[in-house]
């Protein structure tokens, strides 16, 4: 509002450039848009010249309303300026005129000031000139989120299926959405591809966008990545967001199935535990896989098998079915499976073999497997033959014996089978040891043994010098016999063993020589007398310093003793005292020194 002594003043320039014809000239310059993010301060320039200067110009702020009438929010003129009342901006807007530029500044911006703004400069005179710019404000949305289904896809569905959901909130203008398929962006091709969007507009006049996409899945979609790309708008630029990748799952019938011999690894041999497994290369969830051994018809509806104490009868043919139970479509696929096996070492001859002395000995020894086979023969541990045939050119009594046949798979570790073949030589017995044998004993009674080999084991018999018969317990062995006979002697006598069969006999000699025990105790007398004199003997040198341990100190040269005595230290248990006693029987008492 003019002040009132300026009225009149002003009211006459008007009349005199009226009068005279003379208009003033007024340009107004503006951005064609201002761009903010939201929450900001705007800054909407107005550029303007007048030849008037700025002392009669009246500048005004509008902004349109939909309706596209004029809504003024800002009145400046040469005396007075002020914001107008109860308008969006009465409370957030301010006004720099600085020379030929009015800053209209609008604080706290929101979407709802997306709006056109009008400045407006007028002069005393009637001209006056405007500038338009459209405020364009930005909210940069929420980071997307993506929701993939939960359940399996069939390839074999013939309408499109779900493959998941993009959300993004709360940005302005609107925000786009784009599906990716393994960084290939999907496009709107039904029916193999649908994408359809739909559009939220929320209290605050923010955008909030949700894409759906379905489309037709094939097998090759079962290790693909699907993500959407969220684009939206900032000041000057255009921003891109891209959603976390997700994944599906792809049910598809299979076209092969495999099954194999998961263990044991390797050659298969009875007694071992046979686990199969079996599988396919496809991924349908409706469907019952079943193992089935061809030959005995065993079979479980699972995708393992397991066999224990396998036998050869379990070789074959295993086969594996796979059916899709919605439509009853069935693929098999089958394996062989070998068991092998080593039946039990069988010798011919069995059991036993008597041979004579001097004769061919000859046995042999197979086992029936269905892989080659290594034969050995061993006696008492060690290694007499290889290969299925023992053989010896002219057996003696040293051949005789117990004989075991190994039978090995080499190629299979754990395959072994063997057999034992008892080896008689037919011959006239022989005794273990000397012909003749001395014996001597300080004892009354006397244990005498005598060993024999030989084939048919030989009979033994004791007979004394004198032509008695002793009675004795006679025990077969592997090769042989053998008897112990106990009898009582009171002088030295002869006693023999005699061992005999059908080819002949052999007979021993035993010497035996008693001894007294008068004599024994006589010895052992004169071995405890011996051993008195000894100590004595030690410890008179002791007692002299001639055995180190007594005293380092003392000096042997001044030393005397009163006898040359050898005598013996005696301590009894219940006292110390030492009583010494000399060879002439004399009691001493221990001498300090």
């Amino acid at each position: 509002m003019a002040l009132p002594d300026t009225a009149p003043l002003l009211v006459g320039l008007l009349l005199l450039f009226h009068a005279f014809g003379a208009w003033a000239i007024v340009e107004v310059n503006m951005e064609d848009k201002v761009e903010v993010m939201a929450g900001e301060t705007a800054q909407i320039t107005c550029m303007f010249t007048t030849d008037e200067g700025l002392g009669g110009t009246t500048i005004q702020w509008f902004y349109v309303l939909p309706n596209k009438e004029r809504q003024r929010i800002y009145n400046k003129e040469p005396m007075h300026e002020a914001a107008e009342q109860n308008t969006l901006f009465t409370h957030r807007i301010s006004l720099n005129v600085n020379g030929t530029a009015a800053v209209l500044a609008i604080r706290d911006v929101g979407v709802r000031d997306n709006l056109e703004f009008i400045c407006v400069i007028k002069t005393l005179t009637p001209e006056e000139a405007e500038g338009r710019t459209q405020l364009q404000v930005f909210k940069s949305p929420t980071f997307p989120t993506i929701e993939a289904v939960e359940t399996g896809i069939s390839v074999n569905e013939e309408a499109p299926s779900k493959i998941g959901s993009c959300r993004v909130k709360n940005g302005y203008p609107k925000p786009n959405i784009t599906w990716y398929r393994n960084n290939m962006p999907l496009r709107n091709t039904p029916p193999e591809v649908v994408v359809t969007s739909s559009t939220t507009i929320e209290s605050s006049g923010l955008f909030s966008v949700q894409s759906e996409l379905t489309m037709k899945v094939k097998k090759e979609h079962k290790d693909a990545v699907f993500y959407c790309e969220v684009i939206y708008f900032v000041p000057g630029a255009t921003k891109m967001t891209e959603s976390q990748h997700i994944n599906i799952t792809v049910y598809y019938l299979p076209t092969e199935v495999n099954i194999w011999v998961e263990s044991p690894k390797g050659k298969i041999k009875e007694g071992d535990t046979l686990e199969l497994r079996c599988d396919n290369n496809g991924n349908y969830p409706s469907s019952i896989t079943t193992i089935k051994h061809q030959n005995s018809e065993y079979s479980v509806e699972n995708k393992t098998m397991v066999r224990t104490n396998v036998k050869r009868l379990d070789g074959g043919v295993y086969e594996c079915t796979f059916e899709e139970t919605d439509n009853f479509d069935e693929i098999s696929g089958s394996t062989k499976v070998s068991v092998n096996y080593l039946e039990s070492a069988v010798i011919t001859p069995k059991d036993s073999i008597a041979v004579m002395e001097g004769e061919e000995l000859k046995a042999s020894c197979n086992a029936l497997s269905s892989l080659q086979t290594s034969t050995t023969w061993f006696k008492n541990e060690k290694l007499v033959s290889k290969g299925n045939t023992l053989s010896v050119k002219s057996a003696t009594l040293e051949t005789a014996g117990m004989y075991k046949c190994v039978v090995t798979v080499p190629e299979m570790e754990g395959m072994k089978t063997s057999s034992t073949l008892q080896v008689n030589v037919k011959g006239s017995p022989q005794i273990l040891g000397p012909d003749v044998q001395e014996v001597e004993t300080y004892e009354t009674t006397v244990n005498l043994t005598c060993s024999a080999t030989g084939f048919p084991a030989p009979t033994i018999m004791w007979t004394t010098s004198d032509g008695k018969n002793l009675n004795a317990l006679q025990t077969e062995t592997e090769d042989g016999a053998q008897s112990v006979v106990t009898f009582k002697i009171t002088s030295n006598v002869k006693v023999f063993c005699n061992a005999s069969n059908d080819f002949g006999s052999k007979v021993v000699e035993f010497n035996i020589k008693t001894k007294s025990k008068g004599f024994v105790i006589a010895i052992i007398i004169i071995a405890i007398f011996l051993l008195a004199i000894l100590g004595s003997v030690l410890y008179f040198l002791y007692k002299k310093g001639r055995i180190c341990g007594r005293s380092g100190k003392q000096d042997f040269s001044k030393r005397k003793s009163s006898k040359d005595n050898i005598v013996v230290e005696m301590k009894s248990d219940n006292t110390e005292e030492a009583i010494l006693l000399g060879v002439n029987g004399e009691k001493q008492q221990p001498n300090d020194q």
